[in-house]
Protein backbone atom coordinates (compact mmCIF):
# COMPACT_ATOMS: atom_id res chain seq x y z
CA UNK A 1 0.00 0.00 0.00
CA UNK A 2 1.53 3.32 -1.28
CA UNK A 3 1.34 6.74 1.10
CA UNK A 4 -1.34 7.92 -2.38
CA UNK A 5 -3.25 5.25 -1.47
CA UNK A 6 -3.51 5.88 2.41
CA UNK A 7 -4.39 9.18 1.65
CA UNK A 8 -7.26 8.48 -0.62
CA UNK A 9 -8.57 5.90 2.19
CA UNK A 10 -8.84 9.18 4.72
CA UNK A 11 -11.33 10.63 2.22
CA UNK A 12 -15.13 10.62 2.30
CA UNK A 13 -15.77 8.56 -1.04
CA UNK A 14 -19.64 9.63 -2.66
CA UNK A 15 -22.08 7.35 -1.12
CA UNK A 16 -23.20 6.88 -4.41
CA UNK A 17 -19.89 4.89 -5.06
CA UNK A 18 -21.41 2.25 -2.27
CA UNK A 19 -23.74 0.08 -4.84
CA UNK A 20 -24.40 -2.94 -2.75
CA UNK A 21 -26.89 -2.87 -0.17
CA UNK A 22 -25.63 -3.15 3.25
CA UNK A 23 -26.86 -6.12 5.69
CA UNK A 24 -29.23 -3.55 7.67
CA UNK A 25 -31.26 -2.37 4.11
CA UNK A 26 -31.34 -6.02 3.59
CA UNK A 27 -33.37 -6.85 6.66
CA UNK A 28 -30.25 -8.63 8.17
CA UNK A 29 -30.86 -8.66 12.14
CA UNK A 30 -28.67 -6.03 13.70
CA UNK A 31 -25.73 -7.35 15.82
CA UNK A 32 -25.68 -7.04 19.52
CA UNK A 33 -24.69 -3.40 20.90
CA UNK A 34 -22.00 -4.47 23.23
CA UNK A 35 -20.50 -7.95 24.12
CA UNK A 36 -22.25 -9.27 26.95
CA UNK A 37 -20.39 -10.87 29.98
CA UNK A 38 -17.26 -13.37 29.26
CA UNK A 39 -18.23 -15.82 32.03
CA UNK A 40 -15.49 -14.24 34.17
CA UNK A 41 -16.14 -12.39 37.61
CA UNK A 42 -18.66 -9.81 37.88
CA UNK A 43 -17.46 -6.85 39.77
CA UNK A 44 -19.43 -3.87 40.34
CA UNK A 45 -17.57 -0.91 41.06
CA UNK A 46 -17.99 1.32 43.67
CA UNK A 47 -20.08 4.88 42.55
CA UNK A 48 -17.87 7.89 41.21
CA UNK A 49 -20.71 10.44 42.89
CA UNK A 50 -18.74 13.06 44.94
CA UNK A 51 -15.13 12.17 44.41
CA UNK A 52 -12.62 14.70 43.41
CA UNK A 53 -13.55 16.24 39.77
CA UNK A 54 -12.41 19.38 37.95
CA UNK A 55 -15.31 20.32 36.26
CA UNK A 56 -14.07 23.10 33.99
CA UNK A 57 -14.44 22.79 30.35
CA UNK A 58 -11.90 25.36 29.67
CA UNK A 59 -9.13 24.15 32.22
CA UNK A 60 -9.31 20.40 31.00
CA UNK A 61 -8.77 21.65 27.36
CA UNK A 62 -5.57 23.59 28.70
CA UNK A 63 -4.24 21.17 31.40
CA UNK A 64 -4.78 17.80 29.18
CA UNK A 65 -1.36 16.42 27.98
CA UNK A 66 -0.21 13.20 27.05
CA UNK A 67 1.83 11.51 30.33
CA UNK A 68 4.34 9.26 29.66
CA UNK A 69 5.62 9.08 33.34
CA UNK A 70 3.66 7.60 36.33
CA UNK A 71 4.12 7.83 39.81
CA UNK A 72 3.67 4.49 40.54
CA UNK A 73 2.94 4.80 44.30
CA UNK A 74 0.12 5.98 43.63
CA UNK A 75 -2.90 3.59 42.88
CA UNK A 76 -5.90 4.57 40.87
CA UNK A 77 -9.24 4.08 43.13
CA UNK A 78 -11.84 1.92 41.80
CA UNK A 79 -14.19 5.02 41.62
CA UNK A 80 -11.58 6.59 39.65
CA UNK A 81 -11.60 3.37 37.06
CA UNK A 82 -15.83 4.03 37.01
CA UNK A 83 -15.65 7.16 36.31
CA UNK A 84 -12.99 6.58 33.44
CA UNK A 85 -15.20 4.07 32.11
CA UNK A 86 -18.12 5.46 31.92
CA UNK A 87 -17.46 8.33 30.62
CA UNK A 88 -16.01 6.81 27.87
CA UNK A 89 -18.07 3.80 26.94
CA UNK A 90 -21.50 3.63 29.18
CA UNK A 91 -24.18 2.96 27.42
CA UNK A 92 -27.01 6.14 28.32
CA UNK A 93 -29.93 4.82 26.52
CA UNK A 94 -31.02 2.34 23.81
CA UNK A 95 -32.08 3.89 20.03
CA UNK A 96 -34.33 2.34 16.91
CA UNK A 97 -36.64 -0.40 16.57
CA UNK A 98 -35.40 -3.59 18.32
CA UNK A 99 -32.65 -1.46 20.70
CA UNK A 100 -30.43 -1.52 17.69
CA UNK A 101 -28.19 1.64 18.22
CA UNK A 102 -26.77 3.12 21.61
CA UNK A 103 -26.06 6.66 23.06
CA UNK A 104 -22.71 7.04 24.91
CA UNK A 105 -20.86 10.26 25.75
CA UNK A 106 -18.63 9.80 22.73
CA UNK A 107 -20.50 10.17 19.11
CA UNK A 108 -20.23 7.08 16.43
CA UNK A 109 -21.16 7.31 13.26
CA UNK A 110 -24.59 5.99 13.20
CA UNK A 111 -24.38 5.22 16.74
CA UNK A 112 -22.82 2.17 15.81
CA UNK A 113 -19.74 2.23 18.61
CA UNK A 114 -18.12 -0.77 17.30
CA UNK A 115 -15.37 -1.26 20.56
CA UNK A 116 -15.20 -2.87 23.28
CA UNK A 117 -13.38 -1.94 26.41
CA UNK A 118 -10.95 -3.82 28.38
CA UNK A 119 -8.56 -2.64 30.97
CA UNK A 120 -4.95 -4.02 31.86
CA UNK A 121 -5.03 -3.33 35.63
CA UNK A 122 -1.60 -2.92 37.51
CA UNK A 123 -2.12 -0.82 40.76
CA UNK A 124 -5.99 -0.26 41.41
CA UNK A 125 -7.12 -0.93 44.93
CA UNK A 126 -9.06 -4.14 45.45
CA UNK A 127 -8.70 -5.12 42.39
CA UNK A 128 -6.45 -8.68 41.56
CA UNK A 129 -4.01 -7.35 38.96
CA UNK A 130 -4.84 -8.91 35.50
CA UNK A 131 -7.05 -8.32 32.52
CA UNK A 132 -10.25 -7.01 32.99
CA UNK A 133 -13.86 -6.51 30.65
CA UNK A 134 -16.05 -3.29 30.61
CA UNK A 135 -19.87 -4.30 31.19
CA UNK A 136 -21.95 -1.38 29.68
CA UNK A 137 -24.91 -3.69 29.35
CA UNK A 138 -25.14 -4.31 33.11
CA UNK A 139 -26.04 -0.46 33.63
CA UNK A 140 -28.05 1.41 31.03
CA UNK A 141 -28.86 4.79 31.76
CA UNK A 142 -27.00 4.48 35.52
CA UNK A 143 -24.23 6.55 36.54
CA UNK A 144 -22.55 3.32 37.56
CA UNK A 145 -19.78 0.47 36.13
CA UNK A 146 -19.50 -2.83 35.89
CA UNK A 147 -16.58 -4.80 34.94
CA UNK A 148 -15.66 -8.99 34.96
CA UNK A 149 -12.13 -10.30 36.18
CA UNK A 150 -10.56 -12.17 32.47
CA UNK A 151 -7.72 -13.32 34.32
CA UNK A 152 -3.96 -12.73 35.31
CA UNK A 153 -1.27 -11.19 32.86
CA UNK A 154 1.70 -13.34 33.02
CA UNK A 155 5.27 -11.34 33.34
CA UNK A 156 2.79 -7.91 33.75
CA UNK A 157 5.71 -5.15 32.70
CA UNK A 158 7.11 -7.65 29.96
CA UNK A 159 3.56 -8.35 28.81
CA UNK A 160 2.06 -4.81 28.33
CA UNK A 161 5.58 -3.08 26.98
CA UNK A 162 5.29 -5.54 24.46
CA UNK A 163 2.09 -4.82 23.65
CA UNK A 164 2.77 -1.25 23.90
CA UNK A 165 6.10 -2.08 20.72
CA UNK A 166 8.38 -1.86 23.41
CA UNK A 167 7.58 1.55 24.85
CA UNK A 168 7.82 0.60 28.76
CA UNK A 169 6.43 3.45 30.20
CA UNK A 170 3.06 2.17 29.42
CA UNK A 171 3.80 -0.67 31.57
CA UNK A 172 4.58 1.77 34.80
CA UNK A 173 0.28 3.27 34.89
CA UNK A 174 -1.50 1.97 37.13
CA UNK A 175 -3.74 0.73 34.19
CA UNK A 176 -4.06 0.75 30.54
CA UNK A 177 -7.45 0.99 28.57
CA UNK A 178 -7.33 -1.21 25.55
CA UNK A 179 -10.22 -0.31 22.76
CA UNK A 180 -11.28 -3.55 20.38
CA UNK A 181 -12.73 -2.97 17.20
CA UNK A 182 -15.95 -5.48 16.30
CA UNK A 183 -16.28 -4.05 12.79
CA UNK A 184 -19.77 -5.93 11.67
CA UNK A 185 -21.27 -3.03 14.18
CA UNK A 186 -20.83 -0.63 11.74
CA UNK A 187 -20.26 -2.68 8.42
CA UNK A 188 -23.89 -3.75 9.19
CA UNK A 189 -25.06 -0.20 8.04
CA UNK A 190 -21.97 1.41 6.57
CA UNK A 191 -20.09 -1.67 5.10
CA UNK A 192 -17.44 -0.46 2.67
CA UNK A 193 -17.71 3.30 3.90
CA UNK A 194 -18.06 2.50 7.66
CA UNK A 195 -13.80 1.64 8.58
CA UNK A 196 -12.65 5.15 7.85
CA UNK A 197 -15.54 6.65 10.16
CA UNK A 198 -14.73 3.55 12.95
CA UNK A 199 -11.00 5.19 12.80
CA UNK A 200 -12.73 8.51 13.22
CA UNK A 201 -14.67 7.40 16.24
CA UNK A 202 -11.87 6.02 17.76
CA UNK A 203 -10.29 9.81 18.32
CA UNK A 204 -13.63 11.00 19.67
CA UNK A 205 -13.80 8.42 22.21
CA UNK A 206 -9.57 8.79 23.02
CA UNK A 207 -10.36 12.98 23.62
CA UNK A 208 -13.07 11.90 26.30
CA UNK A 209 -10.61 9.41 27.89
CA UNK A 210 -7.71 12.30 28.03
CA UNK A 211 -10.61 14.64 29.73
CA UNK A 212 -11.89 12.33 32.16
CA UNK A 213 -8.20 11.53 33.14
CA UNK A 214 -7.62 15.31 33.13
CA UNK A 215 -10.80 16.28 35.23
CA UNK A 216 -9.36 13.74 38.06
CA UNK A 217 -5.91 14.81 38.36
CA UNK A 218 -4.80 12.11 36.25
CA UNK A 219 -2.27 11.51 33.46
CA UNK A 220 -2.97 9.57 30.21
CA UNK A 221 -1.54 8.78 26.91
CA UNK A 222 -3.38 7.40 23.68
CA UNK A 223 -0.97 4.91 22.18
CA UNK A 224 -1.32 4.46 18.59
CA UNK A 225 1.82 2.19 18.23
CA UNK A 226 1.26 -1.01 19.59
CA UNK A 227 1.79 -4.83 18.59
CA UNK A 228 -1.25 -6.55 16.99
CA UNK A 229 -0.01 -9.89 16.95
CA UNK A 230 0.66 -9.86 20.66
CA UNK A 231 -2.15 -7.56 21.83
CA UNK A 232 -4.59 -9.93 20.00
CA UNK A 233 -3.30 -13.13 21.91
CA UNK A 234 -3.30 -11.47 24.87
CA UNK A 235 -6.93 -10.48 24.85
CA UNK A 236 -8.02 -13.68 22.69
CA UNK A 237 -8.73 -11.81 19.68
CA UNK A 238 -9.24 -14.07 16.35
CA UNK A 239 -7.89 -10.89 14.53
CA UNK A 240 -10.91 -10.84 12.70
CA UNK A 241 -14.05 -9.93 13.98
CA UNK A 242 -12.44 -8.32 16.45
CA UNK A 243 -9.06 -7.09 17.06
CA UNK A 244 -7.15 -4.01 18.90
CA UNK A 245 -7.79 -0.55 17.91
CA UNK A 246 -6.59 1.52 20.20
CA UNK A 247 -4.53 1.82 24.12
CA UNK A 248 -4.77 4.52 26.32
CA UNK A 249 -2.18 4.39 29.81
CA UNK A 250 -3.66 6.18 32.69
CA UNK A 251 -2.50 6.70 36.18
CA UNK A 252 -1.48 9.53 38.75
CA UNK A 253 1.57 11.56 36.39
CA UNK A 254 5.30 12.38 37.81
CA UNK A 255 5.21 15.96 39.42
CA UNK A 256 7.82 17.68 38.11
Amino acid sequence: MSIDQNREFMKCAPFAAEMAKSDQQNGVDAPPVNKASLGGDVIKLPSFEGIAINDSYTNLLNIRRSEREYNDQIPMTQAQLAYMLHTAMSIQEYRGVGNVATLRPAPSGGARHPFELYIAVKNVQGLTPGMYHYLPLEDVGKPAATIEYIGPIVDYDTTVSNMALGQKWAASAPCMLIFSCVPYRAEWRYRLLSHRIMLVDLGHVGQNVMLSAAALGLGSCCIGAYDQTICDRVLGFDGKNEFTAYCVSVGAPVVH
